[in-house]
């Protein structure tokens, strides 16, 4: 069966090792995976870790990218970079080089449940590091419920975000 390409959401985030860096990086490896082309990609924003708060503070992006790959392929380009950038899991929520996630898979209709792999992305909602650089970029984004991204403009948690610098493709 063929494939169709879908646009996807990827959160971006780093605190290690030259944040802005890794992400550009990243960036660049995602652009090299096959049947895979960078749409669109927000503006840095720093914000406060998620996790522990003894780390720095995170630098994070979100890129739009239309795939043929399916979810679970894409995620294991997504996993390779991260290991080729040198990332090391330590702990949960914790510092990192580089941290790459689907966001969401295709706009409304995509929805998956696997043992590595959540779509929608199970925290994207709550997480204002997320939404607001998505909504940057994908203003009227549409979700499994049929409602739209802006609508969780207002209720995440506050991350004390900061814009530091604005990034088009």
């Amino acid at each position: 069966m063929k494939n169709t390409s879908q646009q996807i959401l990827i959160g971006l985030g780093s605190n290690l090792d030259a944040p802005i860096c890794q992400i550009n990086n990243a960036i660049d490896s995602i652009q090299t995976i096959q049947t895979t082309s960078l749409v669109k990609q927000s503006s840095f924003y720093e914000s406060l870790p998620q996790g522990p708060q003894d780390q720095g503070n995170f630098i994070n992006s979100v890129i739009l990218v239309e795939s043929a790959l399916s979810a679970p392929s894409l995620l294991a380009q997504l996993k390779n970079i991260e290991q080729l950038q040198g990332r090391i899991k330590t702990r949960h929520w914790g510092e990192r080089c580089i941290d790459l996630d689907i966001l969401f898979y295709g706009q409304s209709e995509i929805q998956i449940q696997q043992p590595d792999l959540t779509i929608p992305h199970p925290q994207a909602l709550l997480r204002d590091f997320v939404v607001i650089p998505a909504l940057e970029i994908v203003p009227d984004w549409k979700l499994p419920d049929g409602t739209t991204l802006n609508r969780y403009r207002g209720q995440c948690l506050q991350h004390q975000l900061r814009k530091i610098q604005a990034k088009s493709p």
